[in-house]
């Protein structure tokens, strides 16, 4: 009941029909699910897929076929039957820790914001050791199309333990899979599909994340960082600027050695596409030496910019490109809504605005904590300009104290605020990743602090830094600041009671947020 009431052209009744009369087919639907996984057999009818092309990104050309990712659209009761595999699949998986600790794609708890958190988070404890990063972004050519199934089911067997109806039901659900591509009214013929796993499936992305799961430990074992987010793979390295050219060489070792391995399971990494930037303050990137390095690495190209799950990096980190194109991309939107607002009513305003909007200022926010006003401060006009068409306000008019009284919006600093106290929440209690809640470490929990006073208080250890820019932006420092700022009534609310946490929360931020005059 909670699916999406989306429906395929293989769905023999479209799938708003069978959630309404849901209680006289629950039986029917229960004993089919049953029967697949007592037998470890998937039926053939459940295995065929209609492709369809959808481009990546809108500014691609579209008369080039490699700007489209094939998306699979599989019968409903396809999607139920993965849905409880995949269920019992990750429980099984994460009680034993045998997933990768940096693979962020499609797991519970874990986001490209918190993957962004943490890469941030490194880059800028380098930064407090005066050091510059190296990030180098790889893409991996139709990663989900070219998985092997023999070395996948093998994997699950020798790495992950499975064995015996899950493997046959897993076998099953692989093999013997066809698919046919719909563009626009045309359909080709079925295709068997030997390889790949279908996007737009439920379990497809699961196990490529274990068809990967080597990834991690083969950078690690070449002294380099790494972070994934289901196919989008970078790795990092730190060092001094006098020490550039080394940590080019590390890098360049540490591609060769994830090509060869993606060479022997059927994956190809797409050097066209690979992308290299240094990171750091403007003096350290300063004495890197460009000219050299550009001689002595003629196939590396250094850019200027990147844009790594959907934010653009630059290389001092101001975020001001990426900032740049948020708004414009915000305005745009707004003044589409803005031709039909006059047709909407407040509500239907407000969730266009959500949808269109604020959706997009939201996303990854928390990694514009510590910014200054003075480049956040286009932001939160953005969140003003929408307030103003929900509630049909004049373009210098007045709009704090709606935002405030009708629309309860946090200003944009008290939005970041919140997301970075709600992650610090939920490292606390556990939902978050391994890799966050690390870096949110209770004073109680260090030797020789748990008789202070802060122990009583639920306050966390704040690390040590040299540099402002750590101090205010990089997570292991602001998350536990953040925190400790909070009311120790808010920090001491019971475990598990999360709508209490984030209304009184939000309640908090929302009385220092609107305290005096906000610029308008």
């Amino acid at each position: 009941m909670t699916s999406a009431p989306k429906s395929c052209d293989l769905d023999p009744l479209p799938t708003f029909l069978l959630q309404e009369f849901v209680d006289t087919l629950l039986p029917f639907l229960t004993l089919l699910c049953n029967s697949s996984l007592r037998e470890g057999n998937l039926p053939t009818s459940q295995k065929r897929s209609i492709v369809v092309p959808v481009p990546k990104r809108e500014d691609l050309d579209l008369a080039d076929p490699i700007n489209f990712r094939p998306i699979a659209n599989v019968t409903f009761l396809s999607k139920i039957i993965e849905k409880i595999v995949a269920t019992r699949l990750t429980h099984y998986l994460d009680k034993n820790g045998l997933l990768p600790t940096f693979q962020s794609g499609f797991r519970t708890g874990h986001s490209t914001e918190t993957l962004l958190l943490r890469l941030l988070s490194d880059i800028y404890g380098a930064i407090d050791k005066s050091q510059v990063t190296l990030l180098a972004l790889f893409d991996v050519s139709a990663a989900f199309d070219t998985v092997d199934h023999d070395i996948l089911l093998t994997r699950l067997s020798t790495s992950f333990g499975i064995s015996g109806n899950l493997l046959n039901w897993l076998t099953s659900y692989l093999q013997n899979r066809s698919y046919s591509v719909a563009c626009g009214s045309a359909r080709s013929s079925w295709t068997p599909a030997p390889f790949g796993l279908p996007q737009g499936s439920v379990l497809g992305p699961l196990l490529y994340i274990m068809y990967t799961a080597d990834l991690g430990p083969l950078l690690e074992a070449s002294s380099t960082l790494s972070q994934s987010y289901a196919d989008d793979l970078q790795a990092y390295v730190h060092c001094q600027a006098a020490e550039a050219a080394a940590a080019v060489r590390k890098i360049g070792e540490a591609t060769e050695i994830l090509e060869a391995w993606m060479s022997s399971n059927r994956l190809r990494l797409n050097p066209s596409k690979t992308q290299y930037i240094w990171l750091g303050t403007r003096q350290q990137l300063a004495k890197i030496d460009m000219e050299s390095l550009e001689t002595e690495f003629p196939r590396v190209t250094f850019s200027l910019y990147v844009r790594d799950l959907g934010v653009t990096l630059d290389q001092e980190l101001s975020f001001t490109r990426h900032i740049n194109l948020l708004c414009r991309e915000c305005y745009y939107q707004l003044r589409q809504l803005r031709v039909v607002s006059r047709s909407l009513t407040s509500t239907a305003a407000s969730t266009l605005i959500h949808s269109f909007v604020v959706s997009r200022l939201d996303y990854c926010s928390a990694i514009y904590h510590g910014l200054p006003y003075t480049r956040i401060g286009c932001l939160d006009r953005v969140l003003r300009t929408a307030a103003r068409l929900v509630g049909h306000i004049p373009k210098y008019g007045h709009v704090s104290e709606y935002m405030r009284d009708a629309l309860h919006w946090l200003p944009f600093s008290q939005r970041t605020a919140y997301r970075i106290a709600a992650l610090v929440w939920r490292c606390l209690e556990g939902l978050a990743p391994l890799y966050l809640r690390e870096l949110c470490r209770s004073t109680v929990s260090v030797q020789g602090r748990s008789t202070l006073r802060s122990a009583n208080k639920a306050e966390l250890l704040v690390p040590h830094s040299r540099t402002a820019i750590r101090q205010r932006r990089s997570f292991s420092v602001a998350g536990p600041t953040t925190w400790n700022s909070l009311p120790v009534t808010l920090r001491l609310t019971p475990r598990g009671h999360h709508t209490i946490f984030f209304r009184q929360l939000k309640t908090f931020l929302f009385g220092q947020g609107w305290v005096g005059s906000a610029p308008e």
